[in-house]
């Protein structure tokens, strides 16, 4: 008797069946091109277009094709879920809130229980694989909460293993992308639970970011701007541009320590920021404050560990990959700051961009970078020293933070990033703010900072006219994309 086989959009095939590919006993490792998972990819990126920003399907008419699409998110979920043997719980409950969703009529889809079910952090394991399909925004990307699916791979080698022991950092997930949806065609190196729509927020247990996309662009970024601005890479920092695993492995160092950072320390009481409307030179500060730490960190351990080695005594194989990928971490931190934070995105409330801008004008002025005969060069040997000067004196602004008022805070914030980068001409906050807004709330302060309060320098104007093509080609880049 024929079979009839329903496809995405509804229409049947008659006739007899072909071999279906059993996908229960394969191996995680190449679920990207199995049928099950290119069924998950098209259902998801079709429901896409009938959905509305907030991950509704309003119009009624759309909901039979929608339903058709769910369908299959749901049987290839089920086909898929014996590969990702550590999922299976999470699967489950994605397969009954997707059920729930469409039988409900498909409002705003609640993905709640399904995201309590995900719990990526407890399988830091090299390697290890994840299925991941949520309506969700994705950051730098859509604020639409879309279906969104990818599949992801754990990046947790030996040493990174070892230094968690000393920075304990148990929600951090570091992620390679292998195949994904159309909302991560994006500028998104980021998975956080935060994004998912769902009816009430729970404790979020983790937090992913995708170094391998990351380490792509900045290969692809400072290998243009190193040619752009005539800069003799050190031996060390050239190896990254060549090595797309041993600039993973670096980021991956790096943003552990950043990520820990963040709520560490002497802190104002919400040096996030996350729910009040603060001017945007704080996001600055509190950002390249986690860099800095992870750079200064990695300064300590590199020496630590050198130390130890030119004393001749034992260190393994976990240690020498650490006294690797902690200088490593170093040019890092300066070459994608510089050269791509500066200039990636548009000059309203830019805070990455300032940020970066305020270290170069740091390194700058304390003579330890230089541009002359319009080429850039360090001085590597003074270079360490200056960046943790730079940290120390965001440090000390926290501190004193403590027994300020906020205002107070903004306005000492604002003095120590002015003291290296020059305001907008058109500056209220560089002039001198009126008394009126002074003896006001907070908002007054907020809304007399300009969009672009420290605009780009001579040096980085030119720049970013170079580099304005390589930039947007980072948009959705992928590790194979050399």
């Amino acid at each position: 008797m024929p079979a009839s086989h329903t496809l995405l959009g509804g229409k049947s095939i008659i006739g007899e069946p072909e071999v279906v590919e059993d996908t229960s006993a394969l191996p995680a490792d190449e679920v990207e091109t199995s049928d099950a998972w290119l069924s998950v990819k098209a259902a998801a990126t079709a429901l896409q277009s009938l959905q509305a920003s907030d991950g509704s399907v309003p119009d009624a008419d759309d909901h039979p094709a929608a339903a058709d699409l769910v369908d299959a998110i749901v049987t290839a979920i089920a086909e898929l879920s014996p590969r990702f043997p550590g999922d299976a719980e999470y699967l489950a409950a994605s397969v009954v809130d997707f059920t729930r969703w469409q039988r409900e009529g498909f409002g705003v889809p609640d993905f709640y229980d399904s995201l309590v079910a995900f719990q990526p952090q407890l399988q830091r394991v090299d390697g290890v694989r994840h299925l991941v399909v949520f309506p969700m925004y994705t950051q730098n990307g859509s604020r639409d909460r879309h279906v969104e699916a990818l599949i992801v791979e754990t990046i947790w080698p030996e040493f990174i293993e070892r230094l968690e022991e000393e920075y304990s950092n148990r929600l951090f997930v570091s992620l390679r992308l292998v195949d994904f949806t159309p909302g991560y065609e994006t500028n998104s190196a980021v998975l956080f639970p935060e994004t998912v729509a769902m009816r009430e927020i729970p404790s979020f247990t983790w937090g992913a970011i995708f170094q391998d996309r990351e380490a792509a662009r900045y290969r692809r970024v400072v290998k243009a701007a190193a040619e752009i601005t005539k800069l003799e890479l050190p031996t060390a920092a050239a190896r990254m541009l060549e090595d797309q695993a041993l600039t993973e492995r670096t980021f991956v160092m790096w943003d552990l320590i950043h990520d820990r950072t963040h709520m560490r320390g002497d802190l104002p009481f919400d040096p996030f920021m996350i729910k009040q409307r603060m001017p945007f030179f704080l996001y600055s500060l509190e950002e390249l404050r986690c860099d800095l730490t992870a750079f200064r960190e990695c300064v300590a351990i590199e020496r630590r560990l050198q130390a130890r080695v030119d004393d001749g005594e034992q260190v393994d194989a976990a240690e020498l990959s650490m006294l690797e990928h902690a200088a490593l971490v170093q040019y890092a931190v300066i070459f994608d700051r510089i050269f791509r934070f500066a200039i990636t995105g548009s000059r309203v409330r830019n805070y990455d961009g300032v940020g970066a801008q305020l270290l170069f004008a740091w390194l700058h002025q304390r003579g330890v970078l230089h541009w002359t005969d319009t080429a850039l060069t360090f001085d590597w040997d003074e270079v360490p020293d200056a960046v943790v000067a730079l940290g120390d004196a965001i440090d000390e602004l926290y501190w004193r933070s403590i027994d300020r008022p906020k205002t107070a805070h903004w306005l000492a914030a604002y003095e120590l990033v002015r003291g290296s980068l020059e305001p907008h001409p058109a500056s209220a906050w560089a002039r001198g703010l009126p008394l009126d807004v002074l003896a006001g709330a907070p908002k007054g302060f907020t809304d007399a900072v300009l969009d672009d309060e420290f605009p780009l320098s001579m040096f980085y104007e030119a720049l970013e006219k170079k580099m304005r093509t390589v930039i947007a080609s980072t948009e959705g880049i992928r590790a194979s994309d050399d």
